[in-house]
């Protein structure tokens, strides 16, 4: 009722409506989880980090050639489909690091963008649609929302950032300056 109120004084002229936001600040709820430690801990360059200060990882796990772990310590040796031992190990289909063309690490608000909207640093996803399509279904990007036992999730529900992801692709994928 009080928001059909403000819209009928906008539109009379006896209101003025708030600015918009600058468009690159539509990228800071996308932000907000990305940087996030469920995400960064696996957009790293060379090891996973773990916890939400970012630590190297506890078993000396390094990427290896194909972000999978070294050839004596895959990633699968520990993680599973699912997260194990009530939620201590975490775990989802085919765990592994981000690819390296992916990596955040060193990153601020701003490269991350940069590197979200370009294919050929985000997995070749050409558009705000592919780029969307990617975090609503990729089993490691769902799995944020359920990291198990003593983990923090993301500053917002999956829900949300999915409508944070088309708002901001629906303005054209802008970036902070």
């Amino acid at each position: 009722m009080r928001r059909a109120l403000y819209l009928l004084l906008c539109a009379a002229g006896l209101v003025q409506a708030a600015p918009a936001p600058k468009d690159g600040a539509l990228f800071d709820p996308v932000a907000s989880v990305v940087m996030s430690p469920r995400c960064i801990n696996c957009h790293q360059a060379e090891a996973p980090r773990q916890k939400d200060i970012g630590v190297i990882h506890a078993q000396q796990v390094v990427r290896g050639k194909d972000g999978h772990g070294s050839a004596v310590l895959h990633c699968a040796a520990c993680h599973q489909a699912g997260n194990t031992a009530q939620g201590k190990v975490p775990g989802a289909p085919n765990w592994h690091l981000a690819p390296l063309s992916m990596r955040w690490q060193g990153l601020d608000k701003k490269g991350v963008c940069q590197q979200m909207r370009d294919p050929a640093r985000n997995g070749n996803r050409k558009t705000g649609e592919q780029v969307i399509e990617h975090m609503k279904t990729d089993p490691l990007v769902l799995w944020a929302w359920n990291p198990g036992a003593g983990r923090t999730l993301p500053p917002m529900s999956h829900e949300d950032f999915v409508k944070a992801l088309e708002q901001w692709a629906d303005a054209g994928l802008p970036c902070p300056q």
